[in-house]
């Protein structure tokens, strides 16, 4: 008979011992990496629902990511909206304390802190996080101003605020100090005195006249250019007497020059002399006003007129120039505010009128004409020039009202854009505009030289005037020029431009205090730095009804407080999907330790077993 090895009856013990250590080394691996499997194959049934939850941590971590760089920036952007507030509190403690002691450059101690505090806010403005400019918009990639030395003294052939002031400050002194006023007494009149302005629109403009003067008739101001009268008659007035002239500067605020009569000879300042008559009264009268309107020329108009100017260059609009044309009046003159849109030959008319059903379209929106009745956005076409440039800004929201002087000067709204046209193009040539015509927005200046006797303001261009804002310009909100997604239906709004109101009128105040130089040996110098210094502190004071830096702050502060609820509800979610996702992939050490233990004593076993075995032969059973 035939005798089988052992092997061959014994091979299932081999297998048996395979299988045992390929589960020893899959428990091992599992006790090495803390997983189930390394592939999703060996996650079993609920691997699908393994990479779902992956993915949803996955983005969870993105949007922390993005949280982190967010946070990051948006606490930058507070550091330097936290300085700008620190300035400007600064600057205005400086002009309210400030002593008015000129150095050799004709400034005060508060303009040389105003100097400094200048140069560090236009740091501030042009801050970055990593590589991205805070403060520039869109154009993240681009600072957001020019340098603060550029900003004031200009570079090359671009004239820089200081420019702008010194000319602004000649247009509106005007000749002789008169601040384009005319003193004088009408033809054939001598106890008359007459008020009137020139028609520029620079200088001081015409308010109320508050009048006691004895036995005088008063004619407050009116007509275009307007013009006011005084008649002290036939009766001096009584000593004590008084009239006051109110009179609007161009920067929005308004001061008063009040004359006493009196029969103290020589009279004293803020007063004129009752003189034998009223003819020799009215002369004094106009004596005393003129000197009066001089040294307000020479003061409180000369800040205001550095306010303004610097408004003109931070806050810059769109503006349309018309070329200069005369109306058809007997002797034909250049047009005024007075001139009608429409009249016949002989009248002060435009030269071309307008009709019923004519229009003039500004950006976009019609003005219509009508026979009479005009309502909303429409005018009569026997209205003047003046209420069709009025219709104009209250269309375009220009904030420097549009002016005519023999040529039309529109202006648009700030930071806007300007277009303009008529279908009736004849009409539209009275007017000075040949096409339809469009500007983009421009720092202001005077339209000079010669600027003494200038009459309105033009738009700056890049040869000649400096832009000092760099950054995307931009009619949507400042805040939507950065956005973040921190969560899959949340999504945060941080961005900022540094022409935002709030920025942009604390700067341009600031660096009119740090820009404004006076001649010491002018007895008026410390007037001017005076008047200057009341309407800085008091435009550094907040606003009513305007954006403030904290206004900034808080939109600021609302999108961290939503970055802040979107990175706590991740926080817990994460938690709870790793948690889930740890009980399909993950492995309890303690239960695959005590396995491994029992696969080692069997496989221990088993090969002692199989060791046996295959040492058997046939020779140990067979008889010696």
């Amino acid at each position: 008979m035939s005798i089988d090895g052992v092997s061959g009856r014994t091979s299932y013990i081999g297998t048996s011992i395979i299988g045992l250590r390929n589960q020893l080394n899959e428990l091992t691996q599992q006790l090495a990496s803390g997983k189930v499997s390394t592939t999703y194959a060996g996650q079993g049934a609920d691997r699908g629902f393994a990479l779902s939850l992956r993915a949803q941590v996955s983005s969870i971590n993105a949007f922390a990511n993005t949280a982190t760089n967010v946070n990051t920036r948006i606490g930058v952007l507070n550091l330097a909206l936290q300085g700008m507030t620190n300035i400007g509190t600064s600057v205005k403690s400086a002009a309210s304390s400030s002593t008015i002691v000129l150095n050799n450059n004709g400034q005060t101690s508060g303009q040389i802190t105003a100097q400094a505090a200048f140069s560090n806010a236009v740091s501030l403005l042009n801050s970055q996080s990593g590589d991205r400019y805070l403060f520039s918009g869109r154009t993240t990639d681009k600072a957001a101003t020019v340098p603060a030395e550029v900003m004031l003294a200009g570079t090359g052939t671009q004239a820089g605020l200081t420019q702008l002031i010194n000319e602004r400050r000649q247009a509106d002194q005007g000749v002789g100090n008169m601040a384009h006023l005319t003193v004088s007494s009408p033809p054939a009149t001598t106890t008359v005195t007459s008020l009137g302005e020139d028609g520029s629109s620079f200088g001081l403009k015409l308010g109320a006249i508050t009048s006691s003067l004895t036995g005088a008739t008063v004619t407050q101001p009116a007509g275009a250019p307007p013009s006011a009268t005084i008649d002290l008659g036939a009766v001096n007035p009584n000593n004590g007497d008084k009239i006051s002239f109110n009179f609007n500067l161009p920067d929005g605020t308004s001061e008063t020059i009040s004359l006493t009569a009196t029969t103290t000879s020589p009279a004293p300042a803020g007063s004129f002399l009752i003189g034998v008559d009223t003819v020799a009264t009215t002369a004094n009268l106009q004596a005393a006003l003129t000197s009066s309107i001089q040294t307000l020329g020479d003061t409180a108009l000369v800040a205001a007129s550095a306010i303004a100017a610097s408004d003109n260059f931070f806050n810059p609009s769109a503006t349309i120039t018309g070329s200069a044309v005369n109306n058809q009046a007997a002797v034909p003159a250049p047009i005024t505010g007075a001139t009608l849109l429409s009249g016949a030959a002989g009248t002060d008319s435009l030269a071309a009128s307008f009709a019923a059903g004519d229009t003039i379209t500004v950006n976009g929106t019609p003005i219509t004409f009508v026979a009479s009745g005009a309502a909303g956005n429409q005018l009569n076409v026997t209205d003047s020039v003046q209420a069709l440039l009025a219709k104009v800004d209250s269309i375009s929201g220009a904030t420097t009202p549009s002016t005519v002087n023999g040529a039309i000067a529109l202006h648009g709204a700030d930071n806007e854009n300007l277009s303009i046209s008529s279908s009736n193009t004849a009409a539209f040539a009275a007017l000075g505009f040949n096409a339809p015509a469009t500007a983009t927005p421009a720092p202001l200046r005077v339209n000079g030289p010669p600027f003494a006797t200038a009459t309105n303001l033009i738009g700056g261009t890049p040869a000649n005037t400096v832009s000092w804002y760099t950054g995307e310009v931009g009619a949507d909100s400042a805040r939507g020029t950065a956005i973040a997604r921190v969560d899959q239906a949340v999504t945060v709004q941080y961005g900022a431009r540094a022409n935002e109101e709030a920025l942009r009128y604390q700067l341009q105040n600031i660096a009119v205090y740090a820009a404004v130089t006076t001649n010491a040996n002018n007895p008026n110098s410390k007037a001017q730095i005076n008047a200057l210094q009341q309407r800085i502190s008091a435009n550094l004071a907040p606003q009513n009804g305007q954006q403030s830096i904290q206004d900034m702050q808080a939109e600021i502060a609302g999108a961290q407080t939503a970055i802040k609820g979107a990175t706590d509800r991740q926080t817990q979610l994460k938690g709870m999907a790793q948690t889930m996702l740890d009980s399909i992939e993950g492995i309890n050490a303690d239960e695959v330790a005590t396995k491994i233990l029992a696969l080692q004593t069997n496989l221990q076993a088993s090969y002692q077993t199989t060791s046996m075995l295959y040492q058997t032969t046939l020779t140990k059973f067979l008889p010696i």
